[in-house]
């Protein structure tokens, strides 16, 4: 079956609006299941007895997942239908969260996190899709994926908050088994808001083979990285699980180059911008990421503060971002991609280093506040220019690749640089304590060396821009998907595909 030009559009679907709301809730649930845990480590830890690097797989776990299954979710979304992937989405994260909430000891937590990631990795890209289908119109989809945004930046933005509440008042299970009525309530009112709805791009099965050693890569990668925290680096317990990633993050390239439907394809990476981006882009995670996990852990191992006062010491951090993403879409047309994503980084990097002034008895306005609304104001200014540079120049058929590409990235950058980072503060810390250093006076000392070397890393992907990245002269425009929504059961053409406006 063929198809020449556009797809028709189609009066809307009137229960749109109520299907968004729903599918906001829901986007909000999973991104605020990447933050929520910051602020009641400390409390896992003492109740399951972990270690301290073992606890950074309690963020690393679900992330990893997420990011390492988002391409193949949006690809099985697409050949088995978008309403029906989403619902296994969500049904498969409502399950871990449930297991989270009831977990005995380490491994059971873990596990459960790294189910709860594939979970948002098949809901989260089916739900995109969904919207797209949903709001044909360009107008009303710019205030949809607008909507949708701010209900996900307000979940990354809230999580700590939430979990202070939560810790603080309940227990930390509550801040898994808040999920599962919100995940009910989608998986009975989804069904009855969208229609079914699937794109066949080809003939060919996704590329699971890939998909599952490119994860299992990373995941042995940042489990060698980890074991560095507490073994030597030539030990088996770091060399095996490194030498064993990379040799499977090879036999991924490798699959991906003679598969006949790859996840993504080579020629994906021929455009400078998007590779320089997406590359940067782990740069920033690293650091972004690392800067909530460690600063969680000073103010309540060192600082002893509360989890309710955790979490509402980063209200200043959301205000902030806050107000760099307005500013920064703001200027991306007057001045283009570049110069905003190096100025980005370079504010972000300028916020580590004021955040690396704590110390033992460090006050809250005076060594934690001031860095943390600049870094706040960097990452919001960061936001927008590595969206749009991300979707640099994509052709019809790669749009939503792109935005998988780049999500994965964001997450993928932010478990890599986590373990790094972790491991540093946590051997210079025990170095410390061998030599006579009190445990607080030495943890301190290792968070700081952490900030720095973020820092640092944002000093270099800050360059990496201006050298290497090209001049991007953005205009904000949205998205223009020429296809309306189909009725149950219904499937596009092959060659229908999605159609972008980038300049």
């Amino acid at each position: 079956m063929s198809h020449d030009g556009p797809i028709a559009v189609t009066e809307a679907d009137p229960r749109r609006w109520k299907a968004l709301g729903v599918l906001g809730l829901i986007q909000f649930m999973l991104v605020l299941d990447i933050t929520v845990v910051n602020v009641a480590l400390p409390r896992i830890q003492d109740d399951l007895h972990f270690t301290q690097s073992g606890l950074a797989w309690v963020v690393n776990g679900y992330v990893l997942m997420a990011g390492g299954l988002l391409l193949l979710g949006g690809r099985l979304a697409d050949i088995l239908g978008r309403r029906r992937v989403f619902l296994l989405g969500v049904g498969i994260f409502a399950i871990a969260s449930a297991t989270c909430g009831a977990a005995v000891d380490p491994a059971m937590l873990v596990v459960s996190r790294f189910l709860q990631g594939a979970g948002e990795a098949f809901a989260a890209p089916a739900s995109l899709g969904l919207i797209a289908l949903l709001f044909p119109d360009p107008l009303e989809r710019v205030k949809a994926l607008g909507l949708w945004g701010g209900i996900a930046g307000l979940g990354g933005t809230s999580g700590t908050v939430i979990s202070g509440l939560l810790v603080n008042y309940v227990s930390w299970r509550w801040i898994f088994f808040v999920n599962l009525p919100v995940a009910a309530f989608a998986l009975l009112a989804v069904p009855r808001l969208v229609s079914e709805s699937r794109m066949v791009r080809d003939a060919h099965r996704p590329d699971y083979a890939g998909a599952v050693t490119g994860t299992a890569g990373l995941v042995a990668v940042v489990d060698g990285l980890l074991q560095a925290a507490s073994h030597p680096w030539g030990s088996w317990h770091v060399l095996l699980p490194l030498l064993g990633g990379l040799t499977l993050l090879a036999v991924t390239v490798r699959i991906e180059m003679v598969s006949a439907s790859p996840l993504i394809p080579l020629n994906f990476f021929k455009n400078r911008t998007r590779v320089v981006t997406n590359f940067v882009t782990l740069f920033f995670s690293s650091a972004f990421f690392s800067y909530f996990f460690l600063l969680t852990l000073f103010e309540q191992q060192i600082l002893h503060y509360s989890a309710i006062r955790s979490g509402l010491s980063y209200l200043p951090f959301g205000l902030t971002i806050g107000a760099g993403i307005g500013i920064g879409t703001a200027l991306m047309p007057k001045i283009g991609v570049k110069p905003l994503l190096a100025a980005g980084f370079f504010i972000c990097a300028g916020g580590l280093a004021l955040t690396s002034a704590v110390s033992v008895d460090a006050q809250y306005w005076s060594h934690i506040f001031p860095g943390m609304v600049v870094l706040g104001l960097g990452a919001g200014l960061t936001f927008p220019a590595i969206g749009n540079a991300g979707l640099h120049e994509v052709t019809e058929q790669d749009s939503s690749l792109a935005s998988g590409v780049q999500s994965a990235m964001q997450q993928i950058g932010g478990a890599l640089g986590l373990s790094v980072l972790v491991t540093l503060g946590l051997r210079h810390a025990a170095t410390q304590v061998a030599h006579g250093t009190s445990r607080g006076l030495a943890l301190t000392d290792g968070y700081v060396l952490s900030y720095r070397f973020g820092a640092g890393l944002l000093v270099i992907g800050g360059v990496l821009v201006l050298t290497l990245l090209e001049h991007v002269a953005a205009q904000t425009r949205s998205p223009l998907v020429e296809a309306a929504p189909l009725p149950q059961g219904a499937t596009l053409p092959v060659d229908a595909e999605l159609r972008v406006q980038i300049d």
